[in-house]
């Protein structure tokens, strides 16, 4: 397998997560988001992903997976140990929300081409672009804060897709420095997930692209 992958994306993140939980190796192949203006908008990755977002990754097969929540419940179906969401579909339905509330409320209004296309044709100041970014993550956040149940983890004793997603999010919440405190329970996951080795290999100033 090839995961194409940039260490600041959060989406290729959780990808390097879930394969780390697995136990599966990927190789994988740098795609710079901001050299070039931007490197997955040349021909050769389009050609890989017409939708030129991170990650994809490519199968021994040949086949190509795109968007990180589909390529982490592929390998959660082809390699089941251990579960990446619970067996009861009450439970993974909840398992579910908190990570959609990360990856489809959050995440896309925080994205390097929303954050750019503010900037740029926008001509948003760069504190107004930081203001956006706080605004939707404390959006996000305080819903997950009250969502999330007995820990250690997101939903339980158990490490699941959502704290796959989670744990990238706080990263970039932290570096593009939104205020963090009034949620101790997300920071309690996130320091629960940092004491395990797949969640720490996968961190971005781990990979070989880390600048």
């Amino acid at each position: 397998m090839k995961l194409y992958t940039y260490f600041r994306s959060s989406a290729a993140y959780r990808v390097r997560i879930a394969l780390n939980l697995k136990g599966l190796v990927s190789e994988m192949i740098p795609i710079h988001l901001q050299k070039e203006g931007g490197i997955n908008r040349k021909p050769e990755y389009r050609a890989i992903n017409p939708h030129m977002r991170l990650p994809a990754l490519t199968l021994d097969s040949g086949d190509v997976l795109i968007q990180s929540l589909a390529i982490i419940e592929y390998l959660d179906e082809i390699h089941p140990q251990p579960p990446l969401l619970p067996r009861d579909p009450l439970a993974r339905a909840k398992v579910r929300a908190l990570a959609e509330i990360i990856a489809c409320d959050i995440h896309p209004l925080n994205n390097i081409g929303p954050l750019r296309y503010l900037k740029n044709p926008l001509k948003h100041e760069q504190a107004e672009i930081d203001a956006w970014y706080q605004h939707w993550v404390a959006d996000g956040f305080d819903a997950v804060e009250a969502l999330i149940h007995p820990g250690p983890y997101a939903c339980g004793s158990e490490v699941t897709l959502a704290d796959i997603c989670l744990v990238p999010q706080v990263y970039n919440a932290r570096r593009l420095k939104t205020p963090l405190d009034r949620y101790p329970k997300i920071l309690a996951v996130e320091a629960a997930c940092a004491k395990l080795a797949a969640f720490d290999k996968a961190r971005p100033e781990n990979q070989a692209d880390a600048e």
